[in-house]
């Protein structure tokens, strides 16, 4: 028990860390991604203006059932592209990528290598 406390204490000492720098704009909007067991969640979020501009989650019912049968990284690779086409319907382009404390690798690379894919710059 003492060991997940500790790690998710490192998580938040990282997200505090990386919420300093990080701060999207209506122009370039902050890529939030935010992981559970069970999913994977990324939105665009305007700081300025305090309002989500596009989020994908595997939880959309878009992807549910197709997420299902995939890996943990393969869903949030969807989940990505999925973010990404649909801020390029809202004409955006670039963004400032927020991993929310978690290390770049496994389901969060997915996620932003997919996006990146889709066509969103960071």
């Amino acid at each position: 028990m003492d060991k997940a406390i500790e790690k998710n204490r490192a998580r938040k000492r990282r997200q505090k860390r990386v919420r300093k720098k990080v701060f999207g704009t209506a122009s370039r909007p902050r890529l939030n991604v935010f992981k559970s067991n069970l999913g994977i969640y990324a939105q665009l979020i305007d700081d300025v203006n305090f309002v989500t501009l596009v989020q994908a989650s595997t939880n959309d019912k878009e992807l549910k059932g197709k997420v299902k049968s995939l890996s943990k990284s393969e869903a949030a690779a969807k989940v990505g592209k999925l973010v990404g086409e649909r801020a390029k319907e809202k004409k955006i382009k670039a963004v400032v990528f927020d991993r929310g404390g978690n290390l770049f690798h496994g389901r969060v690379k997915s996620l932003a290598d997919a996006a990146r894919e889709a066509g969103l710059e960071f």
